[in-house]
């Protein structure tokens, strides 16, 4: 699943109105609509800023060993 999968994820399943995710972090509640909707990507000050409010964090997968 990809960051902006489970950012969308986040705010879908939060049970939080877009206005309330808006109001709580300062990314407008359009820009928000549009990313869920799939129709934009966000910039990375946003997404920065989402991914903290939901707890969200990128991590490196373990590597597979190479022979």
């Amino acid at each position: 699943m990809t960051v902006s999968e489970q950012l969308r994820n986040a705010i879908e399943n939060s049970g939080l109105s877009r206005y309330r995710i808006s109001q709580d972090t300062g990314v407008p509640a359009s820009v928000l609509s549009r990313f869920v909707a799939g129709g934009h990507g966000m910039r990375s000050e946003n997404i920065d800023t989402l991914c903290k409010y939901f707890g969200l964090e990128l991590k490196k997968r373990s590597s597979r060993k190479r022979n």
